[in-house]
């Protein structure tokens, strides 16, 4: 695929498709740290060390294929365009942090967009796989093969006691971070998620916003991965993780069935509202489309909306995004002009499910 196909569609190929508990699970997600032996790693690394690596990976992957995931696509990240390197975070292609770096940096991605590895981030490779719904042990499974595929041609770092060696100390051993993402709209509305996290903070697991570290749970879309990657086999990480999200899917439809019951009128009305708000506004800043936008896949969910596809909020909330709007409108913009716009992209979107 062209780097321009990968930017013209707000949405991935997998991302379409439903998985186990997708109306709250919206995506599974294993990603592995991996670095070479006998390099330093990127942070120490000097550029002809780095170089070697991306030309390594570039003669060796380039419009591979593995399995099912077909014509890897190399993009060196000193090709893109700032808007460019916003969208591909935007599509969770790429880590903020490897948007930023220059030289040497690149991305490897399947052709469906299911599985991407980034080359020199903070570490030589990071391998990252998406399955659509909660399917973190089919995700797992699938990301061991992947790595085997690449330790065919690529020497691991690796030490027999502290397992994968990674350019942070918080990711040596497994080198894994297991990461579901949910939408828990009504865990949100009553405030139960508050309380929540702290005890899931406990628990060795960590809860972020949609894009990660740093960012805000915009949306009601909560990030829960695992913070322990040593004295943990990568089985036992995701099982924990799994127990976790588990009880979290359970909660969110306890509360959505009690606010049927007990506020239904008020649900109704908030997202009608919310539908009205998107169907119609000419101006919508990123955090209201965002609440509302959460607020009709809830009624989707629910029943309450019919004939709007679920993958709605998928498709918008990268649509919608800074980047994918100036991608959208092939120019800088500035906040009001993309206000403008993401009013407008909205409206067409809800009048072609219509």
């Amino acid at each position: 695929m062209t780097l321009q196909q990968f930017m013209n569609e707000a949405i991935s190929p997998w991302m379409r498709e439903d998985g186990p508990d997708s109306d709250i699970v919206l995506s599974s997600r294993i990603r592995l740290a991996r670095n070479f032996a006998k390099y330093s790693f990127p942070i120490l690394a000097d550029e002809d060390d780095l170089d070697h690596i991306s030309t390594f990976i570039r003669k060796e992957y380039e419009n591979q294929s593995f399995q099912s995931y077909k014509s890897f696509s190399f993009i060196p990240i000193q090709d893109l365009t700032p808007v460019e390197r916003r969208v591909l975070v935007e599509k969770h292609l790429i880590s903020p942090h490897l948007a930023e770096q220059g030289h040497s940096s690149a991305v490897l991605i399947s052709e469906n967009e299911q599985v991407s590895i980034m080359v020199n981030e903070e570490d030589h490779l990071r391998l990252q796989l998406y399955f659509p719904g909660f399917q973190l042990t089919e995700a797992l499974g699938k990301v061991f093969e992947l790595d085997d595929w690449l330790e065919e041609k690529v020497n691991y770092a690796f030490d027999e006691k502290r397992g994968y060696l990674t350019g942070c100390p918080t990711n040596v051993g497994t080198g894994m971070r297991a990461s579901v993402m949910m939408h828990l709209p009504a865990l949100a509305w009553t405030q139960q998620v508050n309380r929540m996290i702290p005890a899931i903070n406990q628990l060795g697991l960590v809860v972020r916003g949609i894009y990660g570290e740093g960012s805000e749970a915009t949306g009601n879309i909560f990030q829960i991965s695992n913070q322990i990657t040593l004295g943990k086999s990568e089985e036992d990480i995701v099982e924990d993780l799994q127990s976790v999200a588990r009880q979290l899917v359970e909660h969110e439809r306890r509360a959505r069935s009690r606010i049927m019951e007990q506020s239904s009128k008020r649900l109704e009305d908030r997202i009608y509202r919310s539908y009205g708000i998107l169907s119609y506004s000419r101006i919508i800043e990123s955090k209201e489309a965002a609440t509302c936008l959460s607020d009709v896949r809830l009624g989707i969910d629910l029943g309450i909306i019919e004939n709007v596809s679920r993958s709605i909020l998928n498709e918008l909330m990268v649509l919608t995004q800074p980047g994918f709007l100036q991608q959208y409108a092939q120019k800088s913009l500035t906040p009001n002009e993309r206000d403008v716009l993401r009013a407008s992209l909205i409206r067409e979107r809800i009048q072609l499910e219509n």
